[in-house]
C-alpha cells in the first residue's frame, strides 16, 4: 500500500508539473526537431545544388574550350541565376570572362568579372579584380583599372597586384612609376618563382631599375 501510495503521489507531481510546463516543453521540442528537419532539408538541397551546377559547369567548360562563346555565356548565365550560391557559379564567371575575353568581347569580360568581384568569396574576388584590372587596360580604362586594384586584394596576391600596376603604368608611359611597381613585384616574389623572369623582362623593356644611375654619375664632382 505504500508503494502505491509513494506512486501516486510521483503521478500527481508529475502531472502537476506536465500541466505547468507541458506546453513549453512541446513547443521546444517541435522547434528542435523542426530546426533539425531543416538542417537536413538544406544540407540535402545544397547538394543536389552543387551536383547539378557541377554537370552545368563542365559543360560550360567544353564549350569554352571549343570556343563557342555564345554558348558558353549562356551557361555561364544559367549557372549564376540557379546556383549562385556554389562555387562553381564563380568559377564559371571566370571562365566565361576569358572566354569573351578570347573572343574580343571586353564589355562581357568586365560584366562577368564584375558579377564574380560582387558576388564572390574573398579568393575567387582577388582573381577576379585582377584579371578584370587586365581587361580594363586592354580597354584603356587606365585609371578605373588602378582603381580596382587599390580594393581588396588578398595578401597572397600582391606580387601580381604590383605587376599589373607596372603594366597600367608603363601603358601610360609613366615609366619611372612603371619601374617601382615592377621593382616591388621582384621583391615579393622568391628567387625560385618562374614569374619572375617576365617581370624581369618587362623592367629591363622600360629602362630597368637602375635606369636613372647614369644620369647621378654623370655630374661633376664638387
Amino acid at each position: 500500500m505504500a508503494y502505491d501510495l509513494e506512486e501516486q503521489k510521483q503521478l500527481d507531481n508529475f502531472k502537476a508539473f506536465w500541466d505547468r510546463f507541458g506546453n513549453l516543453i512541446s513547443w521546444v521540442l517541435i522547434l528542435a526537431l523542426g530546426g533539425y528537419a531543416a538542417y537536413n532539408f538544406w544540407n540535402t538541397h545544397q547538394r543536389n545544388q552543387a551536383v547539378e551546377a557541377s554537370g552545368m559547369y563542365d559543360q560550360l567548360v567544353t564549350t569554352s574550350q571549343a570556343g563557342d562563346n555564345a554558348k558558353t555565356q549562356r551557361y555561364a548565365s544559367d549557372i549564376e541565376s540557379k546556383y549562385g550560391s556554389t562555387a562553381y557559379a564563380q568559377m564559371a564567371g571566370l571562365v566565361a570572362a576569358k572566354s569573351a575575353f578570347d573572343a574580343n568581347d571586353l564589355k562581357t569580360a568586365r560584366a562577368q568579372l564584375q558579377w564574380v568581384v560582387d558576388h564572390g568569396n574573398e579568393q575567387y574576388q582577388s582573381v577576379a579584380r585582377l584579371r578584370l584590372a587586365g581587361v580594363l587596360l586592354d580597354d584603356k580604362a587606365y585609371d578605373e583599372a588602378l582603381k580596382t586594384l587599390s580594393a581588396d586584394i588578398l595578401p597572397q596576391f600582391a606580387a601580381d597586384v604590383s605587376d599589373r600596376k607596372g603594366d597600367i603604368l608603363a601603358a601610360q608611359n609613366k615609366l619611372p612609376e612603371a619601374r617601382a611597381a615592377y621593382q616591388a613585384a621582384l621583391e615579393k616574389l622568391d628567387a625560385s618563382n618562374p614569374g619572375r623572369r617576365l617581370i624581369q623582362i618587362k623592367l629591363d623593356a622600360i629602362g630597368g631599375s637602375d635606369a636613372a644611375k647614369p644620369a647621378a654619375s654623370a655630374k661633376a664632382p664638387a
